[in-house]
């Protein structure tokens, strides 16, 4: 998952969890926490903060 695809993750999430006009939508904020939690593609382990 690239930076920029992380970020659009995040601010998916941010929207869901705090935006009161958004539903929400359980099922997805389980998904996008499973993803952002283990990114893979290039960069996966710079975006988990391995050494």
């Amino acid at each position: 998952m690239t930076d920029t695809e992380y970020s659009c993750k995040l601010d998916e999430l941010d929207r869901l969890l705090n935006d009161p006009e958004v539903p929400m939508e359980p099922a997805r904020v389980w998904s996008l926490l499973a993803e952002l939690s283990h990114p893979q593609g290039p960069g996966a382990e710079a975006l988990q903060g391995a050494d």
